[in-house]
Order: structure tokens, then C-alpha cells, then sequence
């Protein structure tokens, strides 16, 4: 008995002295998240640029997602929760109105958004 209450004091001791984990921030980026630091210390145009920059995985293709599909099996783009278009449309963002762009993969996208976006959707939030 007197191991046990000697182990759990010591475990109790080294939690304590143990240091909290660190802010996102301060571990380095999430991968599907672009921050608005990183989006100004990138120095770049818009949304796209950004993008490219900073997480080029996000505009990747993914292969297709169905046999019957023939659609493109690029993400949407999002914008303030809205609809706006394809890719391309993220060259019309400028990065001095963005907060945050995000990445949904296909089933967090169909969760969030609905169906038809098994491609996955880059969600832009804009500065308000």
C-alpha cells in the first residue's frame, strides 16, 4: 500500500512540474488551416497565392471520387459559409480582406456543407 501511495504522489509531483501544451500557434501550423499572420507575413495578392504558398496540398488533385462521376474532383470554394465558386475563384479574394482559410475534406465538407462536396471545400472566412 505504502508503493502505491508513494507512486501516486510521485506521478502528482512530475504532472505538476510539467509544462501545458502549447497553443496551436506556438507548435507550428495546422495543416488545414491558414492563419491571417501567416497570410500577411506571406506578402501575397490573394487568396490563391496564398494558398499556394502556404499549403499548396490544399489545391492538389484527389483522383476521382465515384465511378459515375464526371464531374471535376477539385474542392469548392467557400466564402463567409457561402457558396462562391471553383478554384479559380480564389484569385478574386484579396488577402487583406481574409481571416482564415480552411480546408474541409470531403466528408467534413458534406457534414458542414452538404451534399456535392465529397471534393472537399476551401472555406475563407473574411475579415468583418
Amino acid at each position: 500500500m505504502q508503493h502505491l501511495l508513494l507512486g501516486v504522489v510521485a506521478y502528482l509531483a512530475v504532472q505538476a512540474c510539467a509544462r501545458p501544451p502549447a497553443p496551436p500557434s506556438a507548435r507550428g501550423h495546422e495543416p488545414q488551416l491558414i492563419t491571417e499572420i501567416e497570410i500577411v507575413e506571406a506578402n501575397v495578392a490573394n487568396a490563391y497565392d496564398a494558398i499556394r504558398t502556404l499549403r499548396a496540398n490544399f489545391l492538389t488533385h484527389r483522383g476521382q471520387t465515384s465511378l459515375r462521376s464526371t464531374s471535376s474532383s477539385d474542392p469548392r470554394v467557400y466564402v463567409d459559409d457561402q457558396p462562391y465558386g471553383g478554384l479559380s475563384s480564389l484569385r478574386l479574394i484579396p488577402a487583406a480582406q481574409i481571416a482564415e482559410i480552411r480546408l474541409y475534406r470531403g466528408w467534413e465538407a458534406t457534414t458542414r456543407f452538404g451534399t456535392g462536396n465529397v471534393d472537399g471545400v476551401i472555406a475563407v472566412t473574411t475579415r468583418r
